[in-house]
């Protein structure tokens, strides 16, 4: 896939812009949103997602379209996911309502960076070592082995990370909330705002996302500029996510699951596509495997599709028993 240099830099520079009107239109005017206006926003960010993936099939192709497609649904699943650790997280620091869209607009800044980092790390390493593919593979089984034993339910509880508990330990911080600041003086001192501390925990938590969702759309695509873009389609619409389906997200409860499926699916493709052109010294001999099927990425964007939607269908159709059983009970 040839991708003109204008190209990344106008892709940078809209999604830029975005950023930009958000920081400074949202971020300085903290409200909760309503559903219409998070429904518009997001309809707004899923439509864009959609006819840039049918630009990409315009210029170039159909199986370029269709990798970007599987790439995309593949992080906003995980996308989605995130979302749970991020209700707790609001709910574990007690955010209050309207500075939650600030929160999580900052939060998704800083993912958008990680990821960004990630992304060109990811680039290089596999342009200059192939066998990494073995490495993500394994990584990608590893993590779905851990989702699935997780079950049916996300954990209930926020555990701080070291690095926020050594950033609590280190800067005296205010109980008291003041808006949208990271910082404030006190008795000519600089303190930090419980939404500093908040702000930490969805980017470092965005950071431990990021391990699993690069590897994964890199098992679907090598094109850096499609996985770049799907991943900015799947965050830039995760705010309004959050509101529009937040308390419904618990009736997935077979997401984990589901991604757990996908994650191991797209690990196996890996270590495949690995031995089908392999190169390392002590497997078959440095030779390729010639038995090892390549999966057509049309065979990825049906199965992405299939363990989505049988996902989503079994969780509302459990959930919707549950919720039954639990009138009838009463």
């Amino acid at each position: 896939m040839n991708v003109p240099t204008w190209v990344w830099f106008a892709t940078i520079g809209a999604t830029t812009l975005f950023l930009a009107v958000d920081v400074f239109v949202i971020g300085r005017r903290p409200h909760v949103p309503s559903m219409a206006e998070a429904g518009r926003h997001l309809a707004f960010f899923v439509g864009l997602a959609v006819v840039f993936g049918l630009g990409v099939w315009w210029f170039s192709g159909a199986d370029y379209a269709a990798q970007y497609y599987a790439g995309w649904l593949t992080e906003y699943s995980l996308s989605v996911d995130n979302l749970f650790v991020f209700l707790i997280i609001m709910a574990k620091f007690g955010v209050p309502q309207k500075l939650q869209q600030t929160a999580l607009l900052v939060g998704i800044v800083i993912a958008l960076v990680l990821r960004g980092v990630f992304i060109g790390v990811g680039a290089a390493v596999i342009n200059q070592f192939a066998w990494v593919f073995y490495l993500f593979g394994a990584f990608l089984i590893y993590t779905a082995v851990k989702l699935a034993r997780e079950g049916e339910s996300d954990d209930e509880e926020y555990e701080e990370n070291r690095f926020l508990r050594w950033v609590e330990a280190r800067f005296p911080a205010t109980k008291e909330w003041h808006g949208p600041h990271l910082t404030v003086v006190d008795a000519g001192k600089r303190l930090v705002t419980p939404m500093f501390i908040v702000i930490l925990a969805l980017g470092t938590t965005d950071l431990l996302f990021a391990l699993d969702s690069i590897p994964a759309i890199y098992g679907l695509t090598k094109e850096p500029y499609l996985v770049l873009t799907a991943n900015l389609f799947a965050l830039m619409g995760l705010r309004q996510l959050y509101f529009l389906i937040g308390g419904l997200l618990q009736r997935l409860v077979y997401l984990s699951i589901g991604l757990a499926v996908l994650l191991a699916f797209i690990g196996v493709k890996l270590v495949l596509h690995a031995l089908h052109e392999n190169s390392v010294p002590f497997i078959n001999g440095g030779q390729p495997v010639h038995w090892a099927p390549d999966i057509p990425i049309s065979v990825s964007l049906g199965v992405i599709v299939g363990v989505l939607a049988v996902t989503t269908v079994a969780s509302l159709v459990k959930s919707g028993r549950d919720a039954r059983a639990e009138v009838t009970s009463s």
